[in-house]
């Protein structure tokens, strides 16, 4: 219990700290400008904790609770919003994904996924099929957190660690398949603690995974079929996954993800890190950018909620040498409780949802839970809109025309290099810091980018990008500044 009060007052001591995110994230005022927060108001008959969320196709949104229910609201969509809270189902463990097929909603819960339908037409659920619950649970860490249905029906699950530091049950630590037909293929292993997981532009499976032991910070990973993907507390299920290659060896401790991938050949690097506090320390759900520009200049891109801080994020993919790899950008702050999962409307605005605890796990934002709606609000942002790499550096985007005196002088860039302690402590510093000098800034003709050549890019390192002195051609600054770019291949 010491050891306990102890971390928690660390916890509060550093979200304390990063309150004011400011000079990093500019101001939830600015913000609003572009992306205005409106409450959905949740009655205080309806006992809510918002945890899954899926949108109906009658328009109504569905929303699965960490007390085990799923209500129907009507009205989310309307300004101001008219919500109607209508109890689905109940009976479930902490509904933290949901989605709708085929005329039913599957609901991923710690031990399995169940199919629940209304079969009478009262708007109530009356038939529970357990679709599948092929892997192991017995405990309050071991949580599962489910994708929508990829093009072939299948749900991809990933399931959270006994205790967050063991694989007492089987396939924990792994990700999972589901089928339409209820059968469970296993993955890849090799995961910690995750959050959100669903697909990118191009229909890969990605998953959130927490900071904490392997985990230097939080991060997006590629659940690569048959990968492992860094923590070897589940390499004890292999012989009950016969369609996945167990590794030869386990990484070593105090090391580097550079390092170990050689070693580890079956060791896939996170795709994009989020370092820590700057840019999240509790990633959670997330959901692609499909709007058709309703939701601003940010299509194809991946949206990620941040549980402690209560914060949206932005995070743009690209493969490189066959490795995933790519950006992550500060999107809103200011957001009222501790952040589960967001879902896109059919009106492309963004709905976000969550609650706090009392499990310890501090929450920046102040309600105990809430429902918000993100509406664009029509004014284009200047924003670094997304960064791409290059053999020699890399090609940075904006989402208005930049001023070319301004964003061809080089010492308008800054740009540091760091990375993590790749070992079974938790957490990491940042260490082994670079300091590559920009050798040249050409901007497009058009404005709407530059290409920078660098002297040196770093391989597994997180390339931390300030633009603060850069402005718009209407001499406008930008909304965020800052960028951080995590290299695992260099262009061949």
């Amino acid at each position: 219990m010491g050891i306990l009060i102890f971390l928690s007052s660390i916890f509060l001591s550093n979200l304390n700290a990063a309150e004011d995110l400011g000079e990093m994230w500019g101001t939830a005022t600015e913000e609003a400008k572009y992306y205005p927060i409106t409450n959905i108001p949740i009655p205080a008959t309806v006992p809510m904790r918002p945890g899954g969320l899926e949108f109906l196709p009658d328009g109504r949104l569905a929303v699965g609770t960490r007390r085990g229910d799923i209500y129907f609201v009507k009205g989310v969509l309307e300004s101001p919003p008219q919500p109607q809270f209508h109890l689905f189902a109940s009976g479930q463990d902490e509904v933290f994904s949901l989605a709708w097929r085929d005329g039913a909603m599957l609901a991923t819960t710690w031990g399995e996924v169940t199919r629940i339908a209304d079969t009478d037409g009262d708007e109530i659920a009356d038939r529970y099929d357990t679709l599948t619950s092929n892997w192991g649970y017995a405990e309050q860490h071991e949580f599962a957190f489910a994708s929508k249905p990829d093009p072939e029906g299948n749900l991809w699950v990933a399931l959270g660690l006994s205790g967050s530091y063991e694989s007492n049950n089987l396939f924990r630590g792994w990700a999972v398949k589901v089928t339409p037909a209820g059968k469970m293929i296993p993955v890849c292993s090799g995961l910690r603690s995750p959050g959100g997981t669903g697909a990118n532009a191009q229909g890969v499976m990605f998953t959130v995974e927490s900071q904490g032991p392997w985990n230097g910070c939080c991060s997006l990973k590629h659940l690569k079929p048959g990968g492992f993907l860094g923590h070897p507390a589940s390499y004890n299920w292999y012989p009950n996954a016969p369609n996945v290659k167990a590794p030869a060896q386990e990484p070593k401790t105090e090391s580097r993800m550079a390092v170990e991938k050689r070693r580890v050949p079956e060791l896939v690097p996170p795709a994009v890190l989020f370092p820590y506090i700057k840019m999240g320390r509790s990633i959670s759900g997330f959901r692609l950018a499909q709007t058709g520009g309703k939701f601003g200049p940010f299509d194809g891109q991946l949206f990620l909620a941040d549980y402690s801080l209560s914060i949206l994020v932005r995070v743009t993919t690209e493969q490189v040498n066959g490795v995933w790899q790519g950006a992550c950008y500060p999107f809103r702050e200011g957001l009222a409780t501790g952040l589960m999962n967001v879902e896109f409307t059919p009106k492309g605005q963004l709905i976000a949802g969550g609650f706090t605890t009392s499990r310890q796990w501090p929450v920046r934002g102040t309600e105990p839970f809430a429902l918000q709606r993100l509406d664009w609000s029509g004014v284009m942002p200047f924003e670094v809109k997304e960064i791409n790499i290059r053999p020699d550096g890399f090609v940075v985007s904006f989402t208005k025309p930049v001023d070319a005196a301004t964003a061809s002088k080089t010492e308008n860039y800054t740009l540091g290099t760091y990375t993590y302690i790749y070992h079974g402590a938790y957490g990491s510093p940042e260490v082994d810091h670079t300091t590559p000098r920009i050798v040249s800034a050409t901007p497009a003709v058009d404005g709407l980018s530059v290409r920078l050549v660098v002297d040196k890019i770093v391989e597994n390192h997180v390339h931390d990008f300030d633009f603060g002195k850069l402005v718009s051609r209407d001499q406008e600054p930008l909304l965020h500044r800052k960028a951080y770019y995590t290299v695992n291949e260099i262009p061949r």
